[in-house]
């Protein structure tokens, strides 16, 4: 249950991530606002038993009254993954959102607590620079406009240095990656952000990577899984029925160690600026991919094309953290129809630095559904109604060049 303030004062509720920039809010809030503060960790992924003690620890270490944990996990899947799964969203068509895309969950979270609490007072730690700061504010002035939003990071224009320099004087906990990396860990992946992803060359040490670390230097034989979905949701893992959270995390702990799903994103940021930085998304990546090769065997070619035309603004409006415009409802319900027939299974094999897709099955298979073979033998038309499709098809390109003869 959530504790309440000993003092009586209005409490401050911290969205904590156990980074440097919320770990140095923990006692600069109590310091320069004279209030008590209590931090809220919102998992949505990454977070195991032993990280959760650490975090807990941590936080009352640097001051915090109370410390709480929402695993918002399966939520996030039902409220945003599995829509991203659907719409095989890539941003860039390399960035599969890996953190981001959590952000109005974790703000729907810490909404319901500052209320739980009966405080008016919430904090972040995102700075002015980021995509974070207008997602999460974004989220929060639909959901509880009645509360007063705290950003002193952002606001004061804190340096990572200088936060690093508060805690130290202090003596107190410094985050493990210290000022050195921006590491953000979810159930979609995990972001990194460092010297080296400030400019558009080059990339982050080897030593950085939190996921795939020695992932070429300590190569793995090849390995072969079978994903099973139904109706566009990933349901099981070579053979065994799995939820889609525990399916994720078991495909991130199998992929890791091949370095699938590792990259560097250069994007366009909400705020109109280029951005970059480091991504490792195992899960996400084999997922994607997985689905999108099913959906080419049971969709048709046109249900394809619109339904591309759908997932890159939605996945816009995800990173851009308006998941709680009404038209991301209209789009949902899109995808959730054209998913009817998305069940199968998926032979993918792991090699180092390589996800290959084997092969597809689908009891709706559009190509076991014809008598014809690519290639091979005509089915369900003749050898005399192919040629007449092919006059046909040409009358286009006959008619315009005939134009182009009569007016030269």
């Amino acid at each position: 249950m959530p504790t309440p303030s000993p003092s009586g004062e209005q409490p401050i509720v911290l969205a904590y991530s156990g980074g440097l920039d919320t770990s140095f809010l923990v006692p600069w809030l109590k310091e320069t606002q004279g209030r008590p503060v209590i931090t809220v960790t919102v998992d949505t992924g990454g977070i195991d038993e032993a990280s959760a003690r650490t975090l807990a620890e941590r936080a009352r270490a640097l001051g915090a009254i109370a410390h709480h944990q929402v695993d918002a996990r399966a939520d996030y899947f039902e409220q945003v993954l599995r829509f991203l799964i659907m719409g095989n969203v890539k941003r860039g068509q390399l960035y599969p959102l890996c953190v981001g895309a959590e952000r109005v969950m974790q703000a729907q979270t810490i909404a319901h607590m500052a209320r739980k609490l009966g405080t008016t007072m919430i904090a972040h730690g995102c700075t002015a620079a980021g995509n974070d700061q207008v997602r999460f504010e974004v989220a929060m002035r639909t959901l509880a406009p009645e509360l007063e939003v705290l950003a002193p990071v952002r606001d004061r224009a804190f340096k990572r240095q200088e936060e690093l320099a508060y805690l130290e004087e202090r003596h107190l906990p410094v985050p493990p990656y210290g000022a050195a990396y921006s590491v953000n860990r979810g159930l979609w992946g995990v972001t990194i952000g460092g010297k080296e992803t400030l400019t558009s060359s080059g990339s982050i040490p080897d030593h950085a990577w939190v996921l795939t670390r020695d992932a070429f230097t300590r190569p793995r034989a090849p390995e072969t899984h079978v994903i099973a979905f139904e109706r566009g949701r990933p349901t099981g893992l070579d053979g065994r029925p799995l939820s889609a959270v525990a399916l994720i995390e078991a495909l991130e702990a199998l992929a890791a160690p091949f370095g699938i799903g590792r990259g560097i994103h250069l994007g366009d940021t909400i705020i109109g600026t280029k951005g970059r930085v480091a991504f490792e998304a195992p899960a996400a990546e084999v997922l994607l991919t997985a689905h999108r090769e099913l959906e080419k065997l049971v969709l048709t070619g046109r249900q394809q094309r619109i339904k591309e035309l759908l997932a890159q603004p939605y996945g816009d409006l995800v990173h851009e953290g308006q998941l709680l415009d009404p038209v991301c409802r209209d789009i949902e319900a899109f995808l959730l129809s054209s998913q009817e027939r998305v069940t199968g299974e998926v032979r993918v094999s792991f090699r180092p630095g390589n996800l290959f897709v084997e092969g597809v099955e689908s009891p709706f298979s559009l190509m076991a559904a014809s008598k014809g073979v690519y290639g091979e033998a005509a089915g369900e038309w003749t050898p005399q109604d192919a040629l007449g499709f092919s006059k046909i098809v040409a009358l286009t390109g006959v008619f315009h060049r005939r134009a182009g003869e009569r007016s030269a």
